[in-house]
Protein backbone atom coordinates (compact mmCIF):
# COMPACT_ATOMS: atom_id res chain seq x y z
CA UNK A 1 0.00 0.00 0.00
CA UNK A 2 1.28 2.92 -1.24
CA UNK A 3 0.74 6.10 1.34
CA UNK A 4 0.72 9.67 0.31
CA UNK A 5 2.09 12.61 2.43
CA UNK A 6 -0.36 15.11 2.03
CA UNK A 7 0.25 18.94 2.94
CA UNK A 8 -2.54 20.56 5.30
CA UNK A 9 -3.74 23.68 6.17
CA UNK A 10 -5.34 22.98 9.22
CA UNK A 11 -3.30 23.55 13.18
CA UNK A 12 -4.69 20.85 14.85
CA UNK A 13 -4.38 17.10 14.45
CA UNK A 14 -6.66 14.39 16.41
CA UNK A 15 -4.92 10.89 15.46
CA UNK A 16 -7.56 8.76 16.85
CA UNK A 17 -10.76 10.70 16.98
CA UNK A 18 -13.03 8.30 17.46
CA UNK A 19 -16.56 9.52 18.49
CA UNK A 20 -14.93 12.91 19.09
CA UNK A 21 -16.18 12.52 22.39
CA UNK A 22 -13.98 15.03 24.67
CA UNK A 23 -13.99 17.35 21.89
CA UNK A 24 -16.33 20.93 22.93
CA UNK A 25 -16.81 21.26 18.98
CA UNK A 26 -17.02 18.36 17.68
CA UNK A 27 -16.73 20.14 13.88
CA UNK A 28 -14.25 21.86 14.48
CA UNK A 29 -12.67 23.54 11.55
CA UNK A 30 -8.90 23.67 12.94
CA UNK A 31 -8.89 19.92 13.24
CA UNK A 32 -8.21 17.25 11.03
CA UNK A 33 -9.81 13.98 12.56
CA UNK A 34 -8.33 11.09 11.82
CA UNK A 35 -8.93 7.32 12.68
CA UNK A 36 -8.22 3.87 11.98
CA UNK A 37 -12.18 2.89 11.34
CA UNK A 38 -14.98 4.27 10.08
CA UNK A 39 -18.78 3.36 10.86
CA UNK A 40 -21.52 3.33 13.28
CA UNK A 41 -21.05 0.78 16.52
CA UNK A 42 -24.53 -0.39 18.06
CA UNK A 43 -23.75 -1.04 21.83
CA UNK A 44 -25.36 -3.07 24.40
CA UNK A 45 -27.29 -0.50 25.77
CA UNK A 46 -28.88 0.50 22.19
CA UNK A 47 -26.74 3.60 21.47
CA UNK A 48 -24.80 4.16 18.47
CA UNK A 49 -21.87 5.49 18.59
CA UNK A 50 -20.24 7.61 15.45
CA UNK A 51 -16.90 7.07 14.06
CA UNK A 52 -16.89 9.31 11.13
CA UNK A 53 -12.94 10.62 10.23
CA UNK A 54 -11.99 13.29 8.37
CA UNK A 55 -9.31 11.08 7.41
CA UNK A 56 -9.25 6.87 7.75
CA UNK A 57 -5.77 6.47 8.62
CA UNK A 58 -3.58 4.43 10.68
CA UNK A 59 -2.13 6.48 13.74
CA UNK A 60 1.91 4.66 13.31
CA UNK A 61 1.68 5.88 9.52
CA UNK A 62 -0.03 9.46 9.53
CA UNK A 63 -0.13 10.55 5.84
CA UNK A 64 0.82 14.07 6.51
CA UNK A 65 4.29 15.47 5.83
CA UNK A 66 6.53 16.72 8.43
CA UNK A 67 5.81 19.34 10.87
CA UNK A 68 2.74 19.82 9.28
CA UNK A 69 0.78 20.86 13.16
CA UNK A 70 0.88 23.16 15.92
CA UNK A 71 -0.91 20.75 17.73
CA UNK A 72 -1.38 16.52 17.94
CA UNK A 73 -3.71 15.33 19.82
CA UNK A 74 -3.02 11.43 20.25
CA UNK A 75 -5.55 9.16 22.53
CA UNK A 76 -5.43 5.56 21.76
CA UNK A 77 -6.58 2.74 22.58
CA UNK A 78 -5.97 1.52 26.04
CA UNK A 79 -7.43 -1.29 27.08
CA UNK A 80 -6.31 -4.84 26.01
CA UNK A 81 -7.92 -6.89 28.65
CA UNK A 82 -11.42 -6.73 26.54
CA UNK A 83 -13.09 -8.55 23.68
CA UNK A 84 -13.49 -6.72 20.48
CA UNK A 85 -17.46 -6.74 21.09
CA UNK A 86 -17.14 -4.98 24.33
CA UNK A 87 -18.50 -1.55 24.37
CA UNK A 88 -14.97 0.04 25.19
CA UNK A 89 -13.83 -1.54 22.19
CA UNK A 90 -16.61 -0.12 19.63
CA UNK A 91 -16.47 2.92 21.49
CA UNK A 92 -12.14 3.51 21.06
CA UNK A 93 -10.43 0.32 20.03
CA UNK A 94 -7.99 -2.05 21.54
CA UNK A 95 -4.94 -3.06 22.08
CA UNK A 96 -3.58 -5.94 20.89
CA UNK A 97 -0.17 -7.71 21.12
CA UNK A 98 2.67 -5.99 20.64
CA UNK A 99 1.22 -2.63 21.93
CA UNK A 100 4.71 -1.02 22.97
CA UNK A 101 5.61 -1.11 19.62
CA UNK A 102 2.32 0.57 18.04
CA UNK A 103 1.86 3.49 20.97
CA UNK A 104 5.86 4.40 20.66
CA UNK A 105 5.38 3.75 16.72
CA UNK A 106 2.43 6.23 17.72
CA UNK A 107 4.33 8.87 19.47
CA UNK A 108 7.37 9.05 16.69
CA UNK A 109 4.70 9.64 14.21
CA UNK A 110 2.76 12.63 16.50
CA UNK A 111 5.81 14.13 16.79
CA UNK A 112 6.88 13.43 13.07
CA UNK A 113 3.68 15.74 11.82
CA UNK A 114 4.52 17.95 14.81
CA UNK A 115 5.75 21.46 13.95
CA UNK A 116 9.12 22.84 16.08
CA UNK A 117 7.63 23.94 19.70
CA UNK A 118 3.96 22.17 19.12
CA UNK A 119 2.34 20.98 21.66
CA UNK A 120 0.79 17.14 21.72
CA UNK A 121 -1.43 16.51 24.19
CA UNK A 122 -1.66 12.95 25.21
CA UNK A 123 -4.55 10.82 27.11
CA UNK A 124 -4.04 7.72 28.85
CA UNK A 125 -6.33 5.77 31.39
CA UNK A 126 -3.85 2.85 33.19
CA UNK A 127 -6.71 0.13 33.67
CA UNK A 128 -4.45 -2.19 31.65
CA UNK A 129 -1.27 -0.43 31.50
CA UNK A 130 0.69 1.78 34.43
CA UNK A 131 1.41 5.12 32.77
CA UNK A 132 5.01 4.64 33.52
CA UNK A 133 5.36 2.09 30.98
CA UNK A 134 3.80 4.83 28.21
CA UNK A 135 6.04 7.41 29.18
CA UNK A 136 8.78 5.41 28.47
CA UNK A 137 7.70 4.90 24.80
CA UNK A 138 7.73 8.61 23.95
CA UNK A 139 11.25 9.99 22.59
CA UNK A 140 10.04 13.13 24.50
CA UNK A 141 9.44 13.60 28.75
CA UNK A 142 6.20 15.00 29.45
CA UNK A 143 6.39 18.75 30.88
CA UNK A 144 3.03 18.25 32.93
CA UNK A 145 -0.51 16.52 33.37
CA UNK A 146 -3.25 16.01 35.58
CA UNK A 147 -4.93 12.82 36.64
CA UNK A 148 -8.76 12.66 36.50
CA UNK A 149 -11.90 10.06 36.78
CA UNK A 150 -13.54 8.45 39.64
CA UNK A 151 -9.91 6.30 40.07
CA UNK A 152 -7.79 9.04 39.03
CA UNK A 153 -6.63 6.62 36.38
CA UNK A 154 -6.98 8.81 33.75
CA UNK A 155 -3.50 10.81 33.02
CA UNK A 156 -3.81 13.98 30.48
CA UNK A 157 -0.22 14.73 29.67
CA UNK A 158 1.18 17.62 27.57
CA UNK A 159 4.89 16.99 25.83
CA UNK A 160 6.62 19.78 23.65
CA UNK A 161 8.83 19.09 20.36
CA UNK A 162 11.95 20.79 20.21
Amino acid sequence: MVVMMVKVMKKILDVCCSGREFWFDRKNESVIYCDIRKGQYQLSDNRVVNVDPDVICDFTKLPFIDESFSLVVFDPPHLKSITETANMAKKYGRLQDGWQETIKAGFNECFRVLKKDGILIFKWNEYDIPIKDVIALSQVPPLFGHRSGKHAKTHWMCFMKK
